[in-house]
């Protein structure tokens, strides 16, 4: 236990601890010893900064013998230049000014020109009448904290400039994402005859690839066919299976194959390619546009995917059932149906994926769901393709963090009787 003047006495009829002759000489030692030898450098200056008195250690520092310094140097002449130009203009006058200074990094020069990195404090003396008389400074060494600056200074700049390499990589790295999201999604839609076209597709974290897609193409004699879907998962591998996917599809609707017929190719080529390993599956819509008289016939099929959405001309917004339709991939003996609708003047047909449906909204805890869409879409309707992507892509942006799947948007409609000229829209 410690008091505040040592060591506590030991207990009543306990011994001391031996001390050795060697330790008692070094507890001898003198004053003026202790100062010449102290781990840091002494040295005491006249107002005008002459140096009267300093201690071995920091003459030993310096290369310089008592001989050349005391009496014969100002403090000052012992700085490198750059410290004798702080001294005088800020050291000195701030000392005088205040009487003490203290934890001051400067450099002091040596006998062999080297420089050493020290840390000062100094102390104005006083008479007894209270005039200033003496300065006297204490000197630590500083090379190993300066030692210590530098490699923090160094590797400050090593994590900088890793940090800044790192978000190029980044940045290099979502313009090769983007670039190959891109190559997964059509460039533009193509002109339909008779029908206005509009698509948006929202990509939820530029550094890691989507499943989402979608198409249209034409199959020849005015007739066009259409597909969205989702793929489970992320990244690479659903690129991969995205890719396959929108091969399969338009291989197959091609060859003259019905829309239900169209999905079960995939299906057996999905349970091909991924049945063995690792599986991947999606949700899909496929569908065929035909012009039929004043009306667009279309024949659609889905397979576990979210219900297309009819904006009709009347105002009404309804979703268009497709029943029976199973994960695309997931099971061998899958079946799909499919159904039949027409669009008329001032219809239009919506198709998207569960980003929408799923988003977050208000606390987080609720989905934006399927009867908000509903809503959503009755208050445009009417509407044609390119207002109705327009009004959900703001929709979209509403959700901020809320959105956290990527998105797909394909809107088909015939134009209202008014409209003359039929309008082709590039996707966004």
């Amino acid at each position: 236990m410690m008091s505040g003047s040592g060591p506590a006495p030991p207990p009543p009829g306990e011994a001391r601890p031996p001390i050795g002759t060697d330790v008692t000489a070094l507890l001898e030692d003198s004053t003026e010893e202790l100062y010449e030898s102290a781990p840091c450098g002494y040295l005491s200056t006249l107002m005008d900064g002459t140096v009267v008195k300093v201690n071995d250690t920091l003459l030993g520092w310096l290369g310089l013998s008592r001989e050349e310094v005391v009496h014969r140097r100002r403090f000052a002449d012992l700085l490198t230049v750059g410290g004798k130009l702080y001294h005088e203009t800020h050291y000195a006058p701030l000392l005088r000014m205040q009487g003490h200074v203290g934890g001051i990094a400067l450099e002091m020069k040596a006998a062999d020109g080297s420089r050493l990195p020290v840390l000062i404090t100094s102390a104005v003396k006083r008479g007894a009448d209270g005039r200033p008389l003496l300065i006297r400074t204490t000197v630590f060494d500083a090379t190993d904290r300066r030692a210590y600056e530098t490699e923090l200074l160094r590797a400050r700049r090593a994590a900088e400039e890793a940090r800044r390499q790192a978000e190029a990589d980044r940045e290099q790295l979502r313009e090769a994402l983007a670039v190959l999201q891109r190559s997964l999604l059509p460039a533009r839609l193509p002109a339909v005859p008779g029908v206005q076209t509009a698509a948006y597709y929202h990509t939820a974290s530029p550094v890691q690839l989507g499943g989402d897609f979608y198409d249209l193409f034409p199959l020849g004699d005015d007739r066009f066919a259409f597909f969205l879907g989702d793929i489970c998962g992320k990244g690479p591998r659903a690129a991969a299976a995205t890719s396959l996917v929108r091969y399969t599809l338009r291989t197959a609707a091609l060859h003259g194959l019905a829309p239900e017929a169209v999905l079960s190719a995939l299906n057996s080529a999905l349970l091909e390619r991924y049945g063995g390993g690792e599986p991947r599956y999606c949700t899909a819509v496929f569908g065929t546009l035909e012009a039929k008289g004043q009306s667009v016939r279309v024949l659609l099929a889905s397979g576990g995917h979210p219900p297309a959405l009819l904006l009709r001309a009347d105002g009404r917004a309804e979703y268009l059932p497709t029943p029976g339709g199973l994960l695309v991939g997931a099971f061998p003996d899958a079946s799909f149906t499919t159904v039949r609708t027409a669009l008329h003047h001032g219809d239009t047909l919506l198709l998207y994926t569960d980003g929408l449906t799923e988003a977050h909204t208000g606390d987080r805890s609720r989905l934006y769901g399927y009867e908000a869409l509903r809503s959503f879409a009755t208050e445009l309707a009417p509407a044609e393709p390119r207002t109705v992507i327009d009004a959900l892509v703001r929709l979209l942006v509403s959700f901020g963090g809320g959105l956290e799947d990527d998105t797909a948007l394909l809107a088909l409609g015939r134009p209202p009787h008014s409209r003359t000229a039929l309008s082709r829209t590039v996707a966004g």
